[in-house]
């Protein structure tokens, strides 16, 4: 039975008919994720993308982070130094692959994506170049959104995760040819260096971008005479007001290259291949005049390399030796470092892992952050990457009108 109170206003019960505001649709905020970090140690990557350390802070917001057993060993970070932090130890990788956010540092195989369970976020090392066809058909079927780490941009327009491996893999590639040179791995006794009275050696670099200024950095602080190639003047000009004036600059030309490399004790290609595109600018012939005891280092062997005779070989067996030359060729080179390179990885994905939970999940981040766009090659199983739909012949989708749908 209806009734009027005492204002007049008709009701039923305890409920006043009025007019209400209108609810609008809102974005959600502070959505809690949950992330998972799968073990990779058996694909000979030690690196881990997340250090406990940062899982805390992911936690701390709210969000579950479950690492599988052993994930962190690699890089000496034991389960005990994560479940401190907060997170969950699990021995089951499917209970890992069924997280929100599946986040590892090597490529994705067939056999990972078995696990996955469907309309998910994927990130990791994509690796065009490896890359199966049965893989990212999976990853398709599965309708996942997948980021590769090579291709994220920030704000500034840099690769941040391309930059901070570029450095350490610049760095260590020095450590690794001084280790080389000297008897300790049979090598012709040479000091990478210089001291009062002896010839310095001669380290030459192709490429002035972030791993060549790294490699030079080392070398010239150890005391080597740096000569440094590359077809770009503006950069030339930019790496020696940077380094300073002990290098010697030129760009590609064929009879001062060939000159400079008869000289060098180490050569270190730290070229910045396009996928799909290898290209050499040292040919086998050119490595047959180098000095019986040389070190090679190709920085770029993930993407095909820029020395006719580098091989794409295991960390575990990067070293052989041909035409007299020692070659050090290891795809993941910044996993020699791990937990260095586990840091500087972590201190970009933590951030990101957390915007992502922040606003409300992949697709609202897709649609503000350009730079992340530029990482994804899927989106709900969609293809997105041009380069991959060239390698498989498949049609590509542009991402900007995806997102806009949504």
């Amino acid at each position: 039975m209806n009734d009027k109170g005492k204002s007049g206003k008709v009701t039923f019960g305890n409920t006043a008919f009025m007019p209400k505001e209108e609810l609008l649709e809102t974005v959600v905020r502070n959505k809690r994720i949950t992330i998972g970090i799968p073990c990779d140690i058996k694909d000979d990557e030690k690196r881990v993308a997340l250090t406990p350390e940062s899982v805390n802070l992911l936690i701390e917001s709210d969000n579950e982070v479950i690492i599988q057993k052993g994930a962190g060993l690699g890089a000496n970070y034991t389960d005990k130094d994560y479940s401190e932090n907060g997170a969950i130890i699990s021995d089951s990788p499917a209970r890992v692959y069924s997280a929100d956010v599946v986040i590892k540092v090597a490529p994705f195989t067939e056999n990972d994506t078995d696990y996955l369970k469907g309309n998910q976020v994927v990130m990791s090392y994509l690796n065009v170049l490896k890359l199966s066809e049965e893989t990212l058909g999976k990853l398709i079927r599965k309708k996942v959104t997948a980021i590769a780490f090579e291709k994220i941009r920030d704000r500034n327009g840099e690769m941040p995760v391309v930059e901070s491996m570029s450095e350490i893999s610049g760095i260590t590639s020095l450590l690794i040819a001084s280790e080389y040179l000297s008897n300790l791995h049979g090598g012709k006794g040479v000091m990478l260096g210089g001291i009062t009275g002896v010839t310095p050696t001669e380290v030459l670099i192709l490429g002035a971008n972030t791993a060549g200024e790294a490699a030079a950095r080392a070398a010239i602080g150890l005391g080597s005479t740096v000569k440094i190639f590359d077809n770009s003047l503006p950069r030339l000009r930019r790496f020696q007001n940077i380094v300073g004036q002990r290098l010697q600059t030129s760009t590609f030309h064929p009879q001062v290259l060939k000159k400079a490399l008869k000289s060098a004790d180490v050569l270190i290609g730290a070229i910045e291949l396009e996928d799909l595109k290898p290209w050499y600018y040292i040919t086998e012939d050119m490595v047959r005049s180098m000095k019986r005891g040389a070190v090679i280092i190709d920085l770029s062997i993930d993407r095909g390399g820029c020395i006719e005779t580098t091989e794409c070989r295991a960390l575990k067996d990067p070293v052989y030796e041909k035409h007299g030359v020692i070659h050090f060729s290891a795809w993941n080179l910044p996993s020699r470092v791990a937990r260095t390179a586990s840091i500087a990885l972590s201190n970009i994905f933590t951030p990101l892992l957390q915007s992502m939970a922040d606003a409300g999940g992949i697709t609202n981040l897709l649609k503000y952050e350009e730079g992340l766009r530029n990482g994804a090659y899927l989106f709900n199983g969609m293809l997105t990457n041009e380069t991959l739909g060239q390698k498989f012949g498949i049609i590509s989708k542009d991402l900007d009108l995806l997102i806009s749908a949504f």
